[in-house]
């Protein structure tokens, strides 16, 4: 009876993990591709985060970086841009933030349809800022509804545009640490990615091996 108990034990703590990875269901990539305009600061630019919430909800986050002491802002026409894979779908603005002095109206975000990322073709959700680099962003994310079927995984919530590229932003180095939106930015252009990678963290390897060592456990005992 022992020893039922005690295998129980570790199945029931098997599944709790499985369950927590399940639960898990995001992708992460950096846009560190710049165009002519900015290919003389330093990517990565822009890390994006993908994250499913269930098979027809997602949110997408776009956060600006410091690279080599230059900070990256997004903004302006084409703002932030991605491929949704869908037929339809709605978007929604969930949270922004910008540095202080800089403009701090929500209000200057559009929702727009497909256009093109100079350099790097067209994607067919896009979002446009008004203005330029004094209404310029650190961060943006969206809520993703999927009208016209579902996603199976985070991985599926994008796809390649024809340029083979998931997402871009319109980028803005700044001045200054903060930035100053009372001098110009010291140059413009877009940023994209490449190929996604998932951050598992070695999740997935982690409860393989955790379901081998309880298999292993459970032999040992039953032998005795």
């Amino acid at each position: 009876m022992n020893k039922i108990k005690y295998i129980a034990a570790l199945v029931i703590g098997i599944a709790a993990l499985g369950l927590q990875q399940a639960k898990a269901d995001s992708i992460g990539f950096d846009l560190g591709t710049g165009n002519s305009g900015i290919s003389g600061f330093p990517g990565p630019y822009v890390h994006v985060v993908v994250n499913r919430t269930d098979a027809t909800h997602a949110t997408i986050s776009f956060t600006g970086l410091i690279n080599s002491g230059n900070i990256y802002l997004m903004g302006g026409a084409q703002a932030v841009d991605f491929n949704v894979n869908a037929t339809s779908w709605t978007v929604g603005l969930l949270s922004s933030s910008r540095f202080p002095g800089f403009s701090s109206q929500s209000s200057d975000l559009t929702i727009a349809g497909a256009n093109n990322a100079d350099g790097f073709g067209s994607f067919n959700q896009t979002v446009d800022n008004f203005d330029g680099y004094t209404h310029s962003w650190t961060s943006l994310e969206f809520s993703l509804t999927n009208t016209s079927g579902t996603w199976a995984s985070a991985s599926a919530v994008l796809t390649p545009n024809a340029s083979g590229l998931l997402a871009a932003a319109h980028i803005f180095v700044g001045v200054g640490n903060p930035p100053n939106p009372n001098v110009d930015a010291l140059a413009t252009g877009f940023a994209a990615n490449g190929t996604p990678s998932v951050p598992d963290g070695g999740a997935t390897a982690m409860l393989l091996g955790a379901g081998l060592s309880a298999l292993g456990m459970v032999r040992r005992f039953l032998k005795r």
